[in-house]
């Protein structure tokens, strides 16, 4: 059986499953778990990964017990908190995450020397805002990095680092690009969807990528929606010199990426001068207090009816509740504020900040993409 595109494969899991008609009810989150995986029948999303469509599934639990105020979780950040103990766990963390990597064969090493070896610095100077006023919590150690993501080190890890994750998302993917492709295609679809469903223009000619590291999901953003003006944004011009490095070195665009070394929370751009706007792997990041902010100014950004996509980890995902021990010990020696994320809210944010229409993709086994509606 041939799919012909992949909006007609997601719309016909909406209506075989009854959601179709119940989408229309503003601000109710609803869980539909969106599956892709390279078979015999496939699809082609802007001529990237091959997806169909199928289930994922959701644990019992709101969250997982590692997380949160559980006796658990209470336990394990106690652990985190005693410094010679976190030494340790910190750098086990980084030896599992570069052991596992090269074990898939993401050539790790040898990634990231050709990064610090290039002529990626001289990018800095035309990326860095020296007026930018970083939040305290950017100055945490993120991901085994003392300096964060204030790093080079940092920035010329990220690519090998997002590989690897998804490999982890979708193990049973053939390859590490495919992977890759399963986890961005499904995020794409999620975001194309909910544009379809609510927005009164399929027209997106101003996109956002806020917190965009190396510019990997931005550059899949400008992919999938070609015509585009699409920007990154990030609070660290080593991430975003790497990108705009990158990015010189592939094919060039009709309408060049723009880069943007400035702050989520006050982006200082105009009002209402976004369609879409993306925040990839960045609530995990931030306390409460930085999220709150983040979805305020996107709120502030869109134009009425655009669309904000924030894809992370799903509280709600089985594989993340059922995690051993020893690694959900060492995700959370890395990632400081990762049980703020997972007690926030993110349906009371984004309705209290002025959003409707708020969905939950279940866009891999470890990720769920929510979409939300700024008002007409």
């Amino acid at each position: 059986m041939a799919l012909s595109s992949p909006l007609q494969n997601l719309n016909a899991f909406f209506s075989a499953n009854g959601n179709a008609t119940t989408m229309a009810r503003p601000t109710r989150r609803r869980h539909w778990p969106v599956h892709a995986a390279v078979s015999d029948t496939t699809t082609t999303v802007s001529g990237g990964p091959q997806v169909l469509v199928s289930g994922y599934e959701e644990g019992k639990l709101e969250r997982p017990k590692w997380a949160g105020e559980t006796p658990l979780s209470r336990l394990v950040q106690s652990l985190v908190s005693f410094k010679p103990l976190y030494s340790v766990l910190k750098l086990a963390a980084r030896h599992a995450m570069i052991s596992t990597a090269e074990k898939n064969n993401i050539p790790w090493r040898k990634m990231v020397k050709e990064i610090l070896e290039s002529e990626v610095y001289r990018e800095l100077d035309s990326i860095q805002n020296n007026s930018v006023v970083y939040p305290d919590y950017y100055f945490y150690p993120f991901h085994s990095y003392d300096e964060g993501n204030l790093s080079w080190l940092a920035a010329a890890e990220a690519e090998a680092a997002t590989l690897s994750m998804a490999k982890r998302a979708i193990p049973d993917a053939s390859s590490i690009d495919e992977a890759n492709q399963i986890m961005r295609g499904n995020w794409l679809l999620g975001i194309e969807q909910h544009i379809l469903q609510y927005s009164e223009t399929s027209m997106i000619n101003d996109i956002l990528d806020i917190g965009c590291s190396i510019g990997l999901s931005t550059r899949y953003l400008a992919d999938k929606f070609p015509t585009a003006k699409v920007t990154g944004l990030d609070l660290s011009p080593q991430f975003l010199a790497v990108a705009q490095h990158m990015e010189k070195k592939g094919m060039s665009r009709k309408t060049p990426i723009r880069w943007i070394h400035a702050n989520g929370e006050d982006t200082g751009l105009p009002s209402k001068s976004f369609h879409l706007i993306s925040m990839a792997f960045v609530l995990h990041e931030c306390p409460t207090r930085g999220i709150v902010s983040l979805v305020k100014e996107a709120f502030r950004l869109l134009r009425p009816g655009g669309t904000i996509a924030l894809m992370d980890f799903s509280p709600k995902s089985k594989v993340l509740q059922e995690l051993s021990p020893v690694l959900f010990t060492l995700i959370k020696s890395t990632e400081p504020f990762l049980d703020e994320y997972y007690l926030t809210d993110m349906d009371q944010v984004l309705r209290e900040s002025g959003f409707v229409n708020i969905t939950s993709i279940l866009t891999d086994p470890r990720h769920a993409t929510i979409t939300a509606t700024l008002p007409q």
